[in-house]
C-alpha cells in the first residue's frame, strides 16, 4: 500500500502504537488505510475505499515509519457508523429538533428513539471523539446497501435524508477515524469494546424508506416547500440536476455539483428560480456525499455559491 509523502516526521512510539491500533482494528475484520498524520482528513492514498485492508504484513509495512491515523472503510468493514457530534460555534437545534433537554447529536439520537417507541440502542462497540462526540458501530444488515447521511443544518434545515440534528452516519462511501488515532484535540478511545451490535431494523428503515418531512420534487408540496409556486420547467431542472448530484461517483462529486450549480445559476439569472430555492435543492442533493473523499458541506458551500456566480458573470457579460 504505497501513500503519499507525509509532512512531518513520526516518533518512533507513535508509529508502534499507531500500527498497533490499525492492527486491532483489522482482527476485528475491518479495512484500514493511512490518513494524514494527526488529522482526519485526508486519506493517506488515492482510491482508499478499494484499497483498504485487513492484511497485516501491509498493514505493518504501511504503519513502519510514519505515523498516519487510521480510517476504517465503513462500506468493506460491513459497518454503518452513527456518528453522535456536539455544535459548534453556538450552533442551536434547527425546527423539529428544538426541544427541552437537546443540546447535541446524543440528545437528538435520544429524542430519535423516543419518538419511535424504541430503546437507545447503545450496547455496541463505541469510540469516544476527542471533539466531545460518539462514534456507534454496528454491522449493516445483510442485502441492504447503507450510504452516509449528513445531520448538519444547512439553510436553517437538516437534510431529510439524515436520522436527526447532529446525528450523521457512515456507510458504503464512508470512513471514520478509529480509536488510537490522534488529533490535536486529542485522541479516539474505545468506550466500549464489545462487537457491533446489528442495525436495529428500526433504525435500518429509517434510513432506507423515503423520509415525508419534505416531499420530493413533483410530489404535492406542503405549504412551506420552496418549489410549490415553480412551473414545470423550472421544477425539471431542479429535479434533474439534484439528480446529477446524488448519482455522482467517486472522484467526480464536486465537479457534478459545479455542473448542476452552473446550469442552475444560469435560470436565477434569467428569474426562472430563486437562489435560495436552488441551492436548499443542490445542499440536499450533495448531503448524501458528505463525509466522501474529504468532501465537506463547507466544501458543497463554496462550489454552490461559485458556480452561481459564475453563471451570473457569464450570462451578465452576454448580455
Amino acid at each position: 500500500m504505497s501513500t503519499q509523502k507525509t509532512q512531518r516526521p513520526a516518533a518512533a512510539n507513535d508509529t508502534a502504537e499507531l500500527a498497533r491500533a490499525a492492527l486491532a482494528a483489522a482482527e476485528r475484520g475491518w479495512r484500514v488505510f493511512p490518513v494524514r498524520p494527526g488529522a482526519k482528513r485526508p486519506p493517506a492514498i488515492k482510491q482508499w475505499e478499494d484499497r483498504a485492508t485487513g492484511d497485516p504484513d501491509r498493514i505493518r509495512r504501511c504503519w513502519a515509519h510514519d505515523a498516519y491515523n487510521i480510517g476504517i472503510a465503513t462500506g468493506p468493514s460491513g459497518l454503518i457508523v452513527i456518528d453522535l457530534d456536539v455544535p459548534h460555534h453556538g450552533d442551536r437545534p434547527p425546527s423539529g429538533w428544538d426541544e427541552p433537554g437537546v443540546t447535541d447529536g446524543a440528545d437528538a439520537f435520544a429524542l430519535l428513539a423516543e419518538r419511535h417507541g424504541h430503546r437507545l440502542p447503545l450496547d455496541t462497540y463505541t469510540v469516544a471523539t476527542p471533539t466531545g462526540g460518539t462514534h456507534l458501530y454496528y454491522a449493516t444488515p445483510p442485502s441492504v446497501e447503507l450510504r452516509n447521511t449528513n445531520g448538519h443544518p444547512t439553510g436553517g434545515r437538516i437534510s431529510d435524508t439524515a436520522l436527526g440534528w447532529l446525528i450523521d452516519t457512515r456507510a458504503s462511501g464512508g470512513y471514520v477515524i478509529a480509536p488510537g488515532s490522534t488529533t490535536h484535540d486529542g485522541t479516539y478511545a474505545t468506550t466500549n469494546g464489545t462487537a457491533p451490535a446489528p442495525l436495529p431494523e428500526w433504525l435500518a428503515a429509517l434510513l432506507t424508506e423515503p423520509h415525508p418531512p419534505r416531499p420530493h420534487l413533483g410530489a404535492s408540496p406542503a405549504p412551506n416547500d420552496p418549489v410549490r409556486h415553480l412551473d414545470a420547467y423550472a421544477e425539471q431542472a431542479l429535479k434533474g440536476e439534484a439528480d446529477r448530484v446524488r448519482a455522482a461517483q467517486t472522484g467526480g462529486r464536486n465537479a457534478a455539483l459545479n455542473k448542476a450549480a452552473w446550469n442552475l445559476g444560469r435560470l436565477i439569472t434569467r428569474g426562472v428560480l430563486t437562489e435560495d430555492t436552488a441551492y436548499a435543492v443542490l445542499s440536499e442533493a450533495a448531503a448524501v456525499h458528505i463525509g466522501t473523499d474529504d468532501f465537506t458541506q463547507n466544501d458543497a458551500d463554496a462550489t454552490i455559491r461559485a458556480a452561481f456566480r459564475a453563471a451570473a458573470d457569464r450570462t451578465g457579460r452576454a448580455a
